[in-house]
């Protein structure tokens, strides 16, 4: 008998065509829930197009329909890192490289689904939610974005994340999304009834307490976006002029009279290092000596052969704290394997100086004149936002608030900033504390410990914006924070236990018995 040929094994019957046209939808849709759009449902309706295509379509053609999704989704979630290096290779290996995870999840998911049909829901929420927490850490330290917990800053399902962080949320999202996709496979009237009742779950969730009160004490709060001269990466050349502008700004909001505990300024608001440059000193001095409160600002420490980035406070002339970020960016702050990627994209000589990272918890003790005593500030330096271990050992090592200082300058007029914002939100919530994201181009906002926006600025990027608010200081921990990586552990194990047990049962799955491919 003649073996088949390469082309006859490729998925070409109409369930698997159908298969990737609905993946294709799905991750456009699902990109939909995300900034700028923000429209959380379409996370439900995209994850639900996905499964309605993976229903009776052996391994191959799943893992085929995963990639396809993923790149429906990635490809112009990410596309602020085209932007950014200003060259397509790496935005596009970045894209498939998150995709590949939805791939393993096809693949994993047919075989399991297709020897215990019954379990297709649990199945496809552990398998999807334990590769997307392994996608938090791998490959080079992780990737969190795009989690589809990030999508729900607007809907009921953000006060879940003060419970199980983006495991329940993200847990949720796929639990509804697949419930729909099953209810689609048999309709009728439970269909009905089905989707009502999903509709009423996710409701319910907005319904779940979530403490915002004062414990020790409430503090009064400036953020200052001082924007950049010139738009982009190359921004980075004007520093002296940037934080001079911070200065103006910041004696501005001093002349007001309004009466405040702490000012913050961005990442990057001084590259030059005040603390061994005397002009930018001078600026940074002026401005903390105008306000007559803590300022914190960002900065960059060079050593012989690399450099660092802080985020320091600032009072009397000099830096009282400091804290350098733990998780430089790979291939943006950073080039691992330097001279094999060269091989594939010059852009890595984009990165001139390699960011090393930081070995101390992100919290800072600030003094507080008014309250007589020092505040622990939490703080995660721009995509460190993404890495929810980093803050929550802040809030277990005490902080009282949480401080996002970032630059987005280098993406231009893209949905980085927004998207950055959302997720800054969803860890309000997680962690139980109000929280300031300070932009040097926007977006920032301040956040109550609910996700409640108490005020932000537009959305229009590259603009000046100074924010002024009096916020909660809070002492507890959640409920997320106190089970730690316990749900992380128990969805892997799930996980496990899921493939194990569809690759235990004997006998033909019924997908392959019934011929559909």
């Amino acid at each position: 008998m003649t073996p088949p040929s390469t082309l006859d094994r490729m998925p070409t019957s109409r369930p698997a065509v159908r298969a990737l046209a609905l993946a294709a939808a799905g991750g456009l849709v699902t990109n939909l829930a995300f900034p700028y759009h923000s429209w959380w449902p379409a996370a439900f309706i995209g994850v639900a197009l996905l499964g309605v295509g993976l229903r009776e379509v052996r391994p191959g053609t799943a893992a085929l329909a995963g990639l396809t999704w993923g790149l429906g989704f990635f490809l112009p979630l990410l596309s602020w890192s085209l932007h950014s290096v200003g060259q397509w290779p790496p935005w596009v290996a970045l894209s498939v490289s998150q995709a590949a995870f939805v791939a393993a999840f096809g693949l994993l998911y047919a075989v399991a689904a297709a020897r215990l049909p019954a379990w297709r829901v649990p199945v496809a929420v552990v398998l999807w939610v334990g590769l997307e927490q392994a996608r938090m850490i791998v490959p080079f330290g992780g990737f969190p974005w795009g989690t589809l917990a990030f999508s729900q800053g607007d809907g009921p399902l953000l006060r879940l994340a003060s419970w199980g962080g983006t495991v329940l949320v993200s847990g949720v999202v796929v639990a509804g999304g697949w419930t729909l996709a099953e209810l689609a496979a048999r309709p009728g009237r439970r269909t009905v009834l089905g989707v009502v009742a999903a509709a009423a779950v996710v409701a319910g969730a907005g319904l779940v307490p979530v403490e915002t009160g004062a414990e020790s004490g409430r503090l009064t709060v400036a953020a200052v976006q001082g924007s950049v001269p010139v738009r982009g990466e190359e921004a980075l050349g004007q520093a002296r002029v940037i934080t001079a502008n911070y200065r103006a700004l910041t004696e501005s909001l001093a002349a007001e009279g309004e009466e405040i505990d702490i000012v913050l300024w961005p990442e990057s608001a001084a590259d030059i290092d005040p603390r061994t440059d005397d002009e930018v000193a001078s600026d940074v001095t002026a401005a903390q000596a105008a306000v007559g409160v803590p300022l914190l600002l960002g900065t960059q420490r060079y050593t012989t052969d690399t450099r660092y980035n802080d985020y320091i406070g600032w009072r009397d002339g000099r830096a009282f704290a400091s804290y350098t970020k733990q998780h430089p960016v790979p291939f943006g702050e950073y080039i691992p394997h330097r001279d094999f990627f060269r091989r594939l994209s010059s852009a890595v000589d984009l990165v001139g100086v390699d960011m090393a990272q930081g070995e101390d918890p992100g919290v800072m003790d600030v003094p507080i004149g008014r309250l007589g005593r020092d505040v622990v500030v939490g703080v995660g330096i721009c995509f460190e936002v993404a890495y929810h271990e980093l803050l929550r050992e802040s809030v277990q090592l005490g902080a009282e608030f949480l401080v996002i200082p970032t630059n987005n300058a280098s993406f231009g007029f893209t949905q980085e900033a927004t998207q950055q914002l959302a997720i800054s939100r969803f860890r309000a919530v997680e962690h139980g504390r109000a929280t300031v994201q300070v932009s040097t181009v926007g977006v920032s906002g301040f956040f109550l410990p609910d996700g409640t926006i108490v005020a932000r600025s537009t959305d229009e990027l590259y603009t000046e914006w100074v924010g002024v608010e009096d916020l909660p200081l809070r002492t507890s921990l959640s409920v997320s924070d106190r089970l730690g990586d316990a749900p992380r552990t128990i969805v892997w194990a799930a996980a496990l236990l899921a493939l194990a047990a569809a690759l235990a049962r004997r006998g033909t799955p019924s997908s392959r018995r019934k011929g559909n491919e």
